[in-house]
C-alpha cells in the first residue's frame, strides 16, 4: 500500500509537503489550513487519513494518466455535488443539477487531473465537506477552497506510485529542533 504523508508545520498553514518515500513534493492546501472538524464551506483542509478512490482526467487536455487506480474521463455535464442537504451530498451528479454543484469540467486547469479522496464517504455527513481532492495547483499560487494541490508534473508523478488502497495522513508535522540551536522557550 502507498502511504502518504501531507507535512505542515501548523494547522494554518497553506503550503505543505507530499511525502512519499523520500520523494518530497511542495503542494498548496486550504486557505484555512487544515481542521479536525471539516465543515463545509469553512476553506480547511481535513485532518485525516483518506485513501485515494480513483482518478478523473480531462482527455481533450491530458493523456490519460499512469496510475494503477481505478481511472476515468471527465465529461463536460460532470459536477459534484456540494449541498448539504441534497440526497447526492459530496456524490458525483450529471449537470445539469437543481442543487449546488461544483463542476468538473473548467475552463482553468486545476481539475484537468483529480484525485478523488475518501473524506467524508462513508457514512456521509451533512456539512462536514464535499469535493475534497487531490487536484493540480493554480499556477499563479495562492492556497485551495479545502483540497490539496500539486503542479502537473508532481501530480504525475505521484499517481504513477499509487494503486490501490493507496491512502494520504493529512496532519501536523512537529518542528525538529536543530542540534546547533537551543530551543525556544
Amino acid at each position: 500500500m502507498t502511504s502518504i504523508r501531507l507535512e505542515i508545520r501548523n494547522r494554518s498553514a497553506t503550503q505543505g509537503r507530499l511525502r512519499i518515500g523520500n520523494l518530497v513534493m511542495p503542494c498548496r492546501i486550504g486557505r484555512s489550513g487544515v481542521a479536525a472538524a471539516k465543515r463545509e464551506g469553512d476553506g480547511a483542509t481535513p485532518a485525516g487519513r483518506w485513501t485515494l478512490r480513483r482518478v478523473l482526467f480531462r482527455p481533450d487536455r491530458v493523456a490519460r494518466p499512469k496510475t494503477r487506480l481505478p481511472v476515468a474521463p471527465i465529461a463536460p455535464r460532470d459536477g459534484w455535488c456540494d449541498a448539504p442537504r441534497d440526497r447526492n451530498y459530496n456524490r458525483p451528479v450529471r449537470l445539469p443539477y437543481p442543487a449546488s454543484h461544483e463542476r468538473l469540467w473548467r475552463d482553468d486547469h486545476l481539475y484537468d487531473l483529480v484525485a478523488v479522496l475518501s473524506h467524508n464517504e462513508r457514512p456521509r455527513r451533512h456539512y462536514h465537506g464535499s469535493a475534497v481532492f487531490l487536484h493540480l495547483a493554480d499556477p499563479r499560487g495562492g492556497p485551495t477552497a479545502g483540497c490539496i494541490a500539486l503542479a502537473r508534473a508532481h501530480m504525475q508523478r505521484l499517481l504513477a506510485l499509487c494503486g490501490p488502497h493507496a491512502q494520504i495522513v493529512i496532519g501536523v508535522t512537529a518542528r525538529r529542533k536543530s542540534p546547533n540551536r537551543p530551543a525556544h522557550r
